[in-house]
């Protein structure tokens, strides 16, 4: 198991060049990383033994009953999980049928779950991949490694200036660059949130309150709990195969199955359910930190001057008052990612420029007028 979790260390590269947030970074790496994993681990038989065993008869050969109830599903009686186990019932869900078709709830989405788990894991990347097509290398191609201190004053020099000659002369026009960003956020938050019904509905509506179900479990008492996870992900279940007899009359069998791969997939969702809930709360909070930022020109300052403490108050509100949002976004992305000293020298540069600028059109208005 340890040499799957190894293989999936290629799988999501986390570059050195920040271009989002950390809490972007857990949608495309950390759960794309567990969901593969999961994936990995639910298709590898060897980890978890066979994912179905049946009882079976003389007259029907193991490895037949054991696929045809895996393919087409199995069952259990909805009222037995109410009942005592030892005394009206072998195990929660496993009783006779007699009277009680209406009563079966069928699952047969136990042999999907490893599909699922692959398809979750492409759909948590895709923000990534579709930010990482719309940034373009952008942030790279602008570090032009400053990022690095071993570099000489000549050629620091030259870089800064092409730096802030691309920022200058590119003013106000980052806006587009930064919503496309903003986008992916917001795509990555609803994705958390979709999943979460989409989980719900491949489960038969039984998985939104599935972690809270779990806690009010482990807090009941032992003797009248019904556990909810063994009613998501039974580990015995029941199979009716139909054969032909000696005579060639119809006979059923009905048989009794024991499903360990279940063992593994409640341990998966119940981490899951807890996983995207977190997930989910931390990409919302983004969200209305992304709002607050587009509305208040004065958070964006206050945010800069605790991010980067070597730049002074007065330079970054002289810049935000003559620029807009996508250049704050791209100054803030650059700081993240180039060598403080240097991104210091650049801003303080940019905002001698944006205040010369200012005068110069102040005195040519005043001398008009």
């Amino acid at each position: 198991m340890l040499d799957v979790f190894r293989g999936l260390k290629s799988l999501v590269k986390i570059s050195h060049v920040h271009i989002d947030s950390p809490v972007f970074r857990l949608h495309y790496s950390l759960t794309v990383m567990l969901l593969s994993a999961f994936s990995l681990i639910v298709t590898t038989r060897q980890y978890v033994g066979n994912p179905i065993d049946c009882v079976h008869t003389k007259d029907i050969p193991e490895d037949v009953l054991n696929t045809y109830c895996w393919i087409h599903s199995t069952y259990t009686i909805k009222e037995a999980f109410k009942k005592k186990v030892g005394v009206s019932v072998p195990y929660p869900g496993v009783d006779n049928t007699r009277g009680k078709v209406d009563d079966r709830k069928t699952y047969g989405y136990y042999q999907w779950v490893c599909f699922c788990l692959f398809f979750q894991a492409i759909l948590f990347y895709t923000p990534r991949w579709l930010w990482k097509h719309w940034e373009g290398g952008k942030i790279r191609a602008l570090m032009m490694d400053l990022d690095v201190a071993i570099c000489t004053d000549a050629e620091k020099k030259q870089k800064k200036k092409i730096l802030l000659d691309y920022l200058w002369e590119n003013l106000r026009y980052h806006n587009w660059w930064t919503y496309r960003y903003y986008l992916c956020e917001t795509m990555a938050l609803l994705n958390v949130v979709g999943q979460m019904f989409m989980m719900n509905r491949f489960f038969d509506g039984a998985f939104l309150t599935f972690g809270i179900d779990v806690i009010r479990f482990l807090e009941s008492d032992q003797e009248d709990r019904v556990d909810p996870m063994i009613f998501i992900f039974p580990r015995m279940t029941k199979c009716i195969f139909h054969k032909f007899g000696v005579s060639g009359e119809v006979e059923t069998h009905d048989s009794i199955c024991i499903l360990p791969l279940n063992a593994v997939n409640e341990k998966i969702y119940v981490f899951l359910w807890f996983w995207f809930m977190i997930l989910g709360v931390l990409s919302a909070a983004v969200i209305v930190y992304r709002f607050i930022i587009i509305v208040s020109p004065r958070m964006r300052v206050y945010l800069f001057c605790i991010r980067f403490r070597l730049i002074k108050r007065q330079a970054i509100g002289n810049i935000v008052r003559r620029s807009k949002l996508g250049d704050w976004m791209l100054l803030y992305v650059l700081g993240d990612n180039v060598d403080s000293v240097v991104f210091r020298d650049i801003v303080h540069d940019l905002s001698h420029r944006l205040e010369a600028y200012h005068n110069k059109n102040s005195t040519v208005r005043t001398v008009d007028a």
